[in-house]
């Protein structure tokens, strides 16, 4: 079993008035059980990834609200937990809201340029995604967060099917999110499921 909790924190910083830099940050701190008999579980910090979004702050003719900018891989992790290398590479997203409805997709892609492992990075994230909010402020989403390693010609494609519900405490919009995931291909070893546990705290101006 392999437990993750991602500090993730989303800030919009206005640059112009037309323009925003999006960053998105997560800090992943990991329960590892080694699988390896009488090997030591793992406990630390993951490597940090980071993303910067140049956005208009207003949405095209046509809906569509998007971004664009670099994604910088950290290697922050401890132990057995980091990849030990310096990443960066090209990031994305563009997404479309209406009648309650929202849709779009993620992507990036982070190759290694620095460290001191061995292996190198070169892997591609995509994460279309599909998300219908209900008068009532109840969020059903559907997505999936496929990564491709081109080192080792392999797709991790793990289907995430949750929902969530945003309420006021002390005046504080805050998000509550449950899910599950199964995945539809996966390395030799990896897993099979998974469980989704989010409180996303708002912060609006």
């Amino acid at each position: 079993m392999r437990y993750t909790l991602n500090v993730q924190p989303v800030i919009p910083i206005p640059i112009s008035k037309d323009w925003n830099v999006i960053t998105r940050t997560i800090v992943p701190v990991i329960y590892a059980e080694l699988p390896v008999k009488g090997g030591d579980d793992r406990t630390g910090l993951g490597d940090i990834l980071q993303s910067f979004f140049f956005s208009p702050k207003e949405p095209t003719s046509r809906g569509w609200i998007w971004g664009v900018g670099p994604v910088v891989l950290y290697p922050s992790g401890t132990d057995e937990l980091s990849a030990h290398k310096w990443g960066a590479g090209p990031t994305a997203v563009v997404l479309k809201q209406e009648n309650g409805w929202t849709y779009g997709v993620l992507a990036n892609h982070v190759w290694s340029f620095s460290g001191g492992a061995e292996n190198d990075i070169s892997t591609t994230f995509i994460q279309p995604f599909l998300v219908y909010t209900t008068k009532t402020h109840t969020t059903f989403s559907l997505n999936t967060e496929s990564t491709y390693d081109w080192e080792n010609s392999q797709w991790t494609v793990p289907i995430n099917v949750m929902v969530a519900q945003l309420l006021k405490i002390g005046g504080i919009p805050i998000q509550f999110q449950a899910g599950g995931r199964v995945y539809a291909e996966r390395p030799d070893g990896g897993p099979d499921w998974g469980l989704r546990f989010a409180v996303t705290f708002l912060f609006p101006k």
